[in-house]
């Protein structure tokens, strides 16, 4: 099924598509896509979403196991609190991506903005995992608490920073890859470096390689001995503030 979006408000949009999900469609093709957000909330699984065009913010939000291709850029909030299925941005995502997400995966081909990853978690089964292949602005994986960030700085010039300052603020789980230099300077107090395992890239070299087929971009050959792996120092790291 495909859909002209262009001059659609969107929620109409949205209708549209909740309409399709429920009346059994498979695969479904937005096009001329402007901005209209909320696409793809709370859909659950056995649907394949295309989109061409730009989505607005919160695209994904409460996602249960859609899965959603992007041929161009995203806005803020790729995925807020999603918990389960997959999103694929063929091009530069916004801020908070994976805001508070619970499961699934997130795998953006370039930049990505500020605070991406905050409140991220884990639970049971579900583990979510996103992956930029350029750049993070500041306040990566702020206050994190389970699942994977991965930041590749393969898209972006040589010599440029692959993070922003204020890295893994208030993390308390999770894990934190970055491809490339992270100064202390830019850390969290609350994180510390950490080596990587035979286990830790095993499991790498899996999402990299799912990553790669996703969205086109090539990260099979990367070495181990180019990532910095960044965990919690703390379960608790601002405990002594709130508990007496």
């Amino acid at each position: 099924m495909r859909v002209d979006a262009a001059r659609l408000h969107y929620r109409e949009l949205n209708e549209r598509v909740r309409q399709a999900a429920a009346a059994g469609e498979k695969e479904l093709i937005l096009d001329n896509v402007n901005g209209q957000r909320y696409l793809g909330a709370g859909l659950g699984g056995g649907l394949r979403i295309t989109i061409n065009g730009v989505p607005g913010n919160d695209l994904a939000a409460f996602m249960d196991g859609a899965e959603i291709t992007v041929n161009g850029n995203a806005q803020d909030g790729v995925g807020n609190a999603m918990n389960r299925g997959a999103v694929i941005v063929r091009g530069n995502a916004g801020d908070i991506v994976g805001y508070s997400m619970r499961g699934g995966r997130i795998f953006v081909k370039g930049d990505v903005g500020y605070r991406v990853g905050i409140h991220m978690k884990s639970y049971g089964e579900r583990f979510p995992v996103v992956i930029a292949g350029g750049t993070a602005r500041d306040f990566l994986g702020e206050y994190m608490a389970g699942g994977v960030l991965v930041v590749l700085g393969l898209t972006s010039p040589g010599g440029e920073p692959v993070t922003g300052n204020r890295v893994a603020t208030g993390m308390h789980g999770g894990v934190l890859y970055v491809r490339g230099q992270v100064e202390d300077h830019q850390l969290g107090k609350e994180v510390g470096r950490s080596e990587i395992s035979d286990g830790d890239w095993d499991a790498l070299t899996r999402w990299l390689a799912e990553y790669s087929e996703a969205v086109g971009l090539d990260a099979t050959g990367l070495r181990r001995e180019e990532f910095v792996k960044l965990t919690p120092q703390s379960r608790r790291p601002y405990g002594n503030l709130y508990a007496y």
